[in-house]
């Protein structure tokens, strides 16, 4: 029942976040380039540690848009898009 009330309280507040309207123009960075930015996420955060002219957001970008281009950047296409093979080893010991 805790953990339910908790899940309610942050998505209470997750409700009451919303964008700065100045982060947000029409003729700003889209879709593709919200998944172009989100597909070289890890290179552009490395370089962003060495070069203060670089980083791994658009701001202003058009919104919802780019951001869901971005997320399918990392997640789909690239960081995410790493296939993992979990291999489990059992040993076998015979009794005496």
């Amino acid at each position: 029942m805790k953990k339910l009330a908790l899940a309610a309280l942050l998505l209470t507040l997750a409700a009451c976040a919303r964008q700065v309207g100045s982060a947000v123009a029409p003729g700003a960075p889209g879709f593709l380039h919200g998944l172009w930015h989100g597909f070289i996420f890890p290179v552009s955060w490395v370089m962003s540690l060495f070069v203060p002219d670089i980083a791994v957001y658009a701001v202003p970008n058009n919104g919802g848009w780019y951001d869901f281009g971005y997320f399918l950047g990392i997640v789909v296409f690239g960081v995410g898009a790493r296939k993992t093979r979990t291999v489990t080893v059992v040993k076998w010991r015979e009794r005496r």
